[in-house]
This record gives structure tokens, C-alpha cells and sequence, in this order.
């Protein structure tokens, strides 16, 4: 392989290949391809029961496709369990909010840290010399970088069920971002927020994105268009479990296809006029 097409292949982060999903005589999924590269806001659109969860699901390892092979930094990962996936550097967000209510903001980041804990269980336990080190610098990692990115330091020891649902959102998001991941898999993020809560997920997802501690790659699953037409590189447009376009939002906007699964026939015939 020449160094050219090498080069071209890292590019790649996240690939699905010809993936089938089914229940039963239920086709959520046929045939799907998407390569997502790195560094881009990568967003997925479509009515609701176009297979978009199912997509999700299937990508981070809550469901196994039955056909089909997804590859992430150029290894396949089909068989790997969500936990295994988070391994390797892969975080989602939920459409609806999965926290610890009982736990404070502060608690409820931590987790997402997880994986990144090296100290033994007995050191762990004692809370010896390098847990104790290593447990501050996670806290400090926690409390600099996502805390400060996210605005939630007047709440960041309150319970997370006392939040608004808005603010919860941040500390889910927070907690994705605790993995340190490579690929972040938001869906539906703004769902529920008012317009100023909305701007502000917005301005985040960006600055994860763009910033240069941060330069997260993002696979966005939302139905805000205007949101998803102003952050997107490119959009992947899933109609019941068939893509029917993958392109920039550019391309995505001039797509009769892509106006018809959103607007019918006849609002389709009226744009035309």
C-alpha cells in the first residue's frame, strides 16, 4: 500500500459496510455504508422510524447486526461489547437523559473516568500513594477541562436529579466526554431544551469538536435542522432503514429525495413551483 493511500485509510475513524438489522419481518436496516472521518461533525437525519437509534445502537454495541462489519480505526469492532468499545475510544450520549439522580454532578463525571484508572484495587481501597496521585489528577482533568468547558461549576456538588433538564444534559454530556473518546455519539442532544439551552449545546458540540484540546469527532443524530445544517460536514440521510443520501448540507438541502421522506408529495410539487 502506498504511503498516499495509507494516509487516506487513516482518515477514516469509523466505517460501517453493508449492515443489515432486522426484528422479525422488521427491516430497521439494509444495506447501510457510512465512513465518518476523523475530525468532522458527521450528522445522521430522518423521519422518526427511519432507523436512526438502531443505527446507533448497532455502532456503540447494543446491538450486533446480523450481516454487515464496522470497523473503527481500521479494526473491525462487530463483536465488541459496549464496554469494549468504550475501550477504544468511543462515547455516546442518550435521546433521553441516563444519569444518577442520587449522585452529585461532580460524582456522576467521575464515572466516565472509569477506564482510565490504572492504581490496583488494593491501592484503590487503601487509597495509597498512587491512587491518591492518580485520583487528583483525574479530578483535576474533570474540573479544568469539562467543567470549565461546560459552564456547571455553581452545580458541579449539587444531586443531578434536583437539575433542571437542561443542565442534565450537560452533565451526561460531561460524563461522555470523562472517556476521553474519539468518536462521541450524540442523540439527539438538544431534544426537550428550550432555544437558550439549544444555542448552548450547540456551542459546545463545537467546541468539543474544533478545539484543539478537545478535536473530538462527532456522529450527531438530531432533528433540528437548522442545528444540523450549521454544524454538519457532511449529513447521512436514512429513510426506513435505507440511506438515501450521504453529502454536504449543501447537497443534503437540493436533494428531491431527502424533501420527499421529510415533506410528502405534495410539499415537494410546491417547492418545485
Amino acid at each position: 500500500m502506498s504511503l498516499q493511500s495509507e494516509q487516506k485509510t487513516e482518515e477514516i475513524l469509523l466505517e460501517l459496510q453493508d449492515i443489515h438489522m432486522h426484528f422479525g419481518k422488521v427491516k430497521a436496516l439494509s444495506g447501510i455504508n457510512l465512513k465518518i472521518k476523523k475530525g468532522e461533525i458527521h450528522s445522521v437525519i430522518g423521519p422518526n422510524g427511519a432507523g436512526k437509534t438502531v443505527m446507533m445502537n448497532c455502532i456503540n454495541g447494543l446491538y450486533k447486526p446480523q450481516k454487515g462489519k464496522i470497523l473503527f480505526k481500521n479494526n473491525e469492532i462487530t463483536p465488541l461489547k459496549p464496554y469494549e468499545r468504550a475501550k477504544i475510544g468511543m462515547a455516546r450520549t442518550f435521546q433521553k437523559v441516563e444519569v444518577f439522580g442520587g449522585m452529585t454532578v461532580l460524582d456522576n463525571i467521575r464515572l466516565g473516568r472509569h477506564i482510565h484508572y490504572k492504581s490496583g484495587i488494593l491501592n484503590g481501597a487503601l487509597y495509597l500513594g498512587k491512587a491518591a496521585k492518580e485520583e487528583i489528577e483525574h479530578r483535576t482533568f474533570i474540573e479544568e477541562q469539562i467543567i470549565d468547558l461546560l459552564e456547571i461549576e455553581h452545580i458541579r456538588h449539587k444531586p443531578v436529579e434536583m437539575l433542571p433538564y437542561g443542565l442534565q444534559k450537560r452533565v451526561e454530556l460531561g460524563r461522555a466526554l470523562a472517556l476521553e473518546p474519539n468518536l462521541l455519539i450524540l442523540d439527539e442532544p438538544l431534544a426537550g431544551l428550550n432555544l437558550e439551552e439549544v444555542e448552548d449545546m450547540a456551542r459546545f458540540i463545537l467546541d468539543i469538536n474544533e478545539e484543539k484540546r478537545w478535536k473530538v469527532t462527532c456522529l450527531l443524530v438530531e432533528h433540528d435542522m437548522g442545528v444540523v445544517m450549521d454544524l454538519s460536514n457532511n449529513i447521512f440521510v436514512l429513510n426506513f432503514g435505507n440511506m438515501i443520501m450521504d453529502g454536504t448540507p449543501e447537497e443534503v438541502q437540493k436533494n428531491p429525495e431527502v424533501i420527499k421522506a421529510y415533506l410528502g408529495e405534495e410539499d415537494l410539487y410546491a417547492t418545485r413551483k
